[in-house]
């Protein structure tokens, strides 16, 4: 009589097992890559709608949106050729006079509120809680952030390691915690080929205790900057000019928002997370942050910056770096959301807000 070997049954039973499992997976796989192709297929046509459709507008936000951001700048190359491109990006620059000092006048003494507790300023802000920093929330057509108050300008410096340009950058939270801080906003670009880079080199113009470094990268867009004096200054500023007018802190990137009380007129440009700094005619500093590659906050253009700006006072404001470096920090946590998908990433710089009583009133 002839024994079954229960070895020899297991075995195929093992082999339709495994070949099931094979089965299935290719089967996920194969919607995988159907999944992708039409996720793909779909992002060309929008991104072809926008890039080649009938609106001249749509066209020219797709185009500067891309362009902003150094990790997909390339995308608008797909669509259009270099002179092409060219024509797009390029603009009238409207010329902006010397900063008129005069109009920024800095109290001697903060307002007395011990009497009758904090009341609302000529812009409709309270210092609920006393630090001298005031948060509010920002919201537009598309768009979301945060407007920070920093009612003694002599409490903001620029934060930024000289010694270690070229070497290491610092994200914002770091920037701050070395130098004490206790809120903080990014500042300069930096050199960033291809979306790769570390923040350690920027890529313009940066003053720092009234000493200028990386003068031959000029100015950019524009320039903004502090004087012992804690005014703001901003324009497309020469290194002579900057020593002349005693700047002590300032970064290059630009276009600068407004001039004097006046709006400056951008020419198109993308929607994007952005960040601005700006001073009120009594010497508090706005730092503006807003969210952006976001479906709450798409991000915010240069006009929506300027006109953010006016809105809480500026006399004199300026665009700085934005993208995935749009960041405030604010008693030890960021408050705003970072747009990188590959997290929060180093820079040269930060305009920074110490404690209290370690503001200079001099």
């Amino acid at each position: 009589m002839e024994t079954t070997n229960m070895q020899d049954i297991e075995q195929p039973k093992e082999k339709s097992r495994l070949s099931a499992l094979l089965k299935t997976i290719g089967k996920v796989l194969l919607v995988l890559l159907e999944t992708v192709a039409l996720l793909v297929v779909t992002l060309y046509g929008v991104l072809f709608v926008l890039a080649k459709g009938p609106s001249p507008t749509a066209r020219d936000i797709f185009v500067m949106s891309v362009r902003e951001t150094s990790a997909i700048g390339f995308i608008a190359d797909i669509f259009f050729t270099p002179e092409q491109i060219a024509a797009i990006e390029s603009k009238e620059e409207e010329e902006i006079v010397d900063t008129d000092t005069s109009l920024i006048v800095i109290p001697s003494e903060p307002d007395d509120e011990t009497q009758t507790g904090p009341v609302a300023d000529e812009w409709g802000l309270i210092d609920e809680d006393g630090d001298g920093i005031i948060i509010d929330p920002v919201r537009g057509d598309g768009y979301s952030g945060y407007m920070m108050v920093v009612l003694d300008p002599s409490r903001v410096i620029l934060g930024c390691r000289p010694e270690m340009f070229g070497v290491e950058g610092l994200r914002v939270a770091q920037m701050a915690k070395h130098f004490g801080a206790v809120a903080a906003i990014n500042a300069s670009g930096f050199l960033d080929e291809g979306g790769n880079g570390q923040g350690e080199t920027p890529d313009a113009m940066v003053v720092y205790e009234g000493q200028i470094y990386y003068e031959s990268s000029g100015v950019q867009g524009g320039f903004v900057g502090f004087d012992s004096n804690h005014i703001m200054h901003v324009g497309r500023l020469s290194a002579s000019t900057i020593k002349a007018r005693d700047i002590q802190y300032g970064v290059a990137f630009g276009p600068v928002l407004v001039a004097n009380g006046e709006l400056i007129q951008q020419s198109s440009s993308g929607i994007n997370p952005r960040t601005a700094i700006g001073q009120r005619s009594d010497g508090a500093v706005l730092m503006l942050v807003i969210d952006g590659r976001q479906l709450v906050s798409l991000g915010a253009t240069y006009t929506d910056l300027a006109e953010i700006m006016v809105e809480y006072g500026a006399v004199n404001a300026c665009n700085l770096d934005g993208g995935s470096s749009s960041l405030m920090w604010y008693n030890g946590e960021y408050i705003n959301n970072c747009a990188s998908v590959i997290g929060i990433r180093p820079g040269p710089t930060a305009f920074l807000v110490l404690p209290k009583e370690d503001g200079n009133n001099g």
